[in-house]
């Protein structure tokens, strides 16, 4: 393969914008009308995802080895979508299909063949993924929802109970469906670490224009179903080494680091690390978890900050979440946990390493999905 053609050939075709993937999917609609039941009734959200993934993923196909990782946890994902190995062969001709169409006169055998050869080894770790994982683990677990808390305006904690132990470890996160948006996945963090009797917290924030979120937030309601996917994500857990932390949280983004103090809590690892949480949200109202989180302050290894951006009269530090963290003192020698928005993440992650903390000792997490 080569891979500059593989990438200059992409970068012309995404040059023309929001026609690519509309092209794409009526393509695969077109040829495989029984695929559209596996995406969500409105493609507004969804259109570009698929498409852009496969654009950025497959024309980076020279680098497997370092992508691979990525592809292994999107095959896994799949599987929520009843995604099979023949579905790969339907998707990967519409998107030759629209690469012609894009290209154009420059659309030649050669190229042709590059591009099915990089498909052809993306979809075979997808493939395999998946397949490995359906030995194992199912494609989802059916949870009831126990509870329904409505913590603040914009804030509402969901209590589940999975039917089947769903194997998770603090830190990570899981995509779920509700019943008032099916095939509309999210992903959320359990905000406590595992339980004997095997209850999850999700805390769920409303997101302007969210279609799940304010469903969720809105609507969510004890006694409903829903369903949650295989845990995902490595970079945030406790350093197995015992090093002092530095946790930062922007809005909900608190829960996977909110489920490794309760894991702290309960005496993990033996002598538990010095902990230092700073909590930000826009307003004092949005500090869901004031209470608990300033109760748990008697413990002597934990210190809480919280962080108001947008109110001039909060008695306490304001500013964004980030901005206090990096100003608060010297965090060179403890890893940095960061969660929140890609915004909140990329602000707080610059503020730290001006700070002078490494790089390499702030942890952050992305994830990756199929239709949502």
């Amino acid at each position: 393969m080569d891979p500059d053609t593989l990438k200059n050939s992409w970068a012309l075709v995404a040059k023309s914008g929001d026609e690519v993937p509309l092209f794409f999917y009526s393509h695969l609609f077109l040829s495989h009308p029984e695929l559209r039941e596996m995406f969500p009734v409105s493609m507004a959200a969804q259109r570009d995802k698929l498409v852009a993934a496969l654009g950025a993923v497959v024309s980076n196909a020279d680098q497997l080895d370092q992508v691979t990782p990525v592809l292994a946890q999107l095959g896994r994902d799949h599987r929520r979508f009843a995604v099979v190995a023949e579905h790969y062969s339907a998707v990967g001709a519409s998107l030759l299909a629209t690469l012609q169409h894009f290209l154009g006169p420059a659309w030649t055998q050669q190229l042709a063949a590059e591009w099915a050869a990089a498909y052809g080894l993306v979809a075979t770790v997808m493939v395999q993924a998946a397949e490995e994982s359906a030995e194992t683990s199912p494609a989802w677990w059916p949870a009831e929802v126990t509870g329904v808390e409505r913590r603040t305006l914009d804030v509402t904690v969901a209590h589940i109970r999975p039917a089947e132990p769903l194997p998770y470890r603090a830190g990570q996160s899981v995509a779920v469906e509700i019943p008032q948006r099916p095939r509309r996945w999210r992903y959320f963090s359990p905000a406590n670490a595992p339980r004997s009797d095997g209850s999850i917290e999700l805390h769920i924030q409303l997101v302007p224009g969210g279609q799940v979120s304010s469903a969720a937030v809105r609507s969510l309601r004890e006694g409903d179903t829903i369903r949650v996917g295989a845990p995902v994500g490595e970079a945030l857990a406790l350093p197995a080494d015992g090093r002092d932390l530095l946790m930062v949280a922007g809005g909900t983004g608190l829960a996977p680091l909110r489920a490794m103090l309760e894991q702290l809590d309960h005496g993990w690892g033996g002598t538990t690390p010095n902990v230092h949480l700073f909590h930000g949200a826009r307003m004092p109202w949005n500090l869901y978890e004031h209470t608990q989180l300033t109760r748990l302050t008697r413990r002597p290894w934990f210190s809480y900050t919280p962080a108001v951006s947008d109110d001039g009269s909060y008695p306490g530090q304001r500013g964004l979440v980030g901005t206090v963290a990096a100003a608060y003192g010297t965090w060179a020698d403890r890893v940095a946990l960061v969660c929140g928005s890609p915004a909140m993440v990329a602000h707080t992650v610059s503020e730290l390493t001006a700070a002078g903390l490494p790089a390499a000792n702030i942890r952050t997490e992305q994830f990756v999905g199929g239709p949502q």
